[in-house]
């Protein structure tokens, strides 16, 4: 007669294995049956009070059972696992013949697509581009563009000044500001460029002003230059034409309207029909149907003369553009709308 009732634990074993269905309830029978305190180990333990015949015998019924549990419990652990993928793969089925989904794709900002829609154009007018620094000196924003010291562009209300000890002692290549326009640029490449040349400059400028539906505190700007001998404004107003043209992709009728800047005589500003109205009148044009797009000029002899250029000699024209471009490239009522953020804007473009 057995010491250890071997075969109602191997009946017991049977029977929880068959009621076994997942990974946990396999590891609980492992734990109840071969972990130190498991049932079969106990055997293992309460040997010594057997006869050598009944041990022997005992401990080899023990091993086979033990054995046989460990390979039931693996080979059930492996059909489990089995189950559990094939069961997966039935859900998470794929029909790989299905077109895929586009994942959304990042774009250029509106003002970024208009401002290399404008470098492209002039470049295939033959303007070269070039790029200069946002914070400036007084030489360069103000005085060797000919304004005059007691300029009202020169006070806080149009300007940001960076703040700096002693600066009233201070010469006005050593007076720091944010750059009002892209102009300073052009005075750069003409000290170091003999003419003739042609050139735009775009870049980030910065007033201080009230912002609205047209004017911000910093926006965008396209400056362009022309010198070379015997240009006239006719050049300059062949060259807008044509630039417009290639930019709206149709004939825009402008027109050009006498004004003063420092910088440049004869003066005058470039408008144009429009395009949020079609000339009927809106909040954006003042009720009048055009609307102000860039200001322009002849450039005045003494900005030439302190660049070293010969006014005598050469003679051009140069012209500043802003953010409202694209305010009426894709009719857009408020300019403020470009800065905001909001992605739902956006995305439309």
């Amino acid at each position: 007669m057995e010491k250890f009732d071997l075969k109602s634990i191997e009946k017991e074993i049977r029977e929880n294995l068959d009621k076994a269905t997942t990974t946990e309830a396999l590891g609980l029978i492992y734990k109840k049956y071969l972990n130190k305190k498991g049932k079969l180990s106990l055997i293992f333990r309460s040997l010594g009070g057997l006869s050598n015949d009944d041990k022997i015998e005992t401990a080899q019924k023990a091993n086979k059972i033990k054995e046989w549990l460990k390979n039931e419990i693996n080979k059930k652990a492996g059909e489990l696992k089995e189950k559990k993928i094939e069961e997966k793969e039935r859900n998470e089925w794929i029909d790989i013949t299905l077109p895929g989904k586009k994942p959304p794709i990042g774009r250029l900002h509106p003002l970024t697509q208009n401002l290399n829609k404008c470098c492209e154009i002039f470049q295939k007018m033959g303007f070269s581009i070039i790029l200069g620094p946002e914070m400036e000196n007084e030489w360069y924003n103000f005085d060797a563009l000919n304004f005059p010291p007691d300029h009202p562009a020169r006070e806080m209300q149009d300007t940001f000044f960076i703040k700096q000890k002693n600066r009233e002692k201070m010469t006005s290549k050593e007076k720091l500001l944010m750059r009002t326009h892209t102009s300073p640029v052009q005075i750069r490449y003409m000290e170091k460029n003999k003419p003739p040349f042609k050139i735009i400059v775009p870049g980030r400028v910065f007033r201080s002003e009230a912002t609205d539906a047209s004017h911000e505190v910093s926006f965008y700007q396209i400056e362009g230059l022309m010198i070379d001998q015997d240009i006239s404004v006719a050049n300059f107003k062949a060259v807008i034409e044509e630039f417009y043209r290639a930019f709206y992709e149709k004939k825009i009728k402008i027109r050009l309207r006498p004004s003063f800047f420092p910088f440049t005589e004869p003066s005058f500003e470039v408008d144009m029909v429009c395009a949020v109205c079609n000339g009927n009148g809106c909040p954006i044009c003042s009720q009048t149907g055009w609307l102000e797009m860039m200001g322009a000029g002849m450039v005045h002899p003494n900005v030439l003369k302190n660049c070293g250029i010969e006014s005598e000699k050469w003679q051009g024209f140069a012209f500043g553009m802003g953010d409202r471009m694209a305010m009426m490239k894709h009719k857009i009522n408020d300019l403020r709308l470009f800065y905001n953020g909001d992605l739902r804007f956006l995305r439309q473009f």
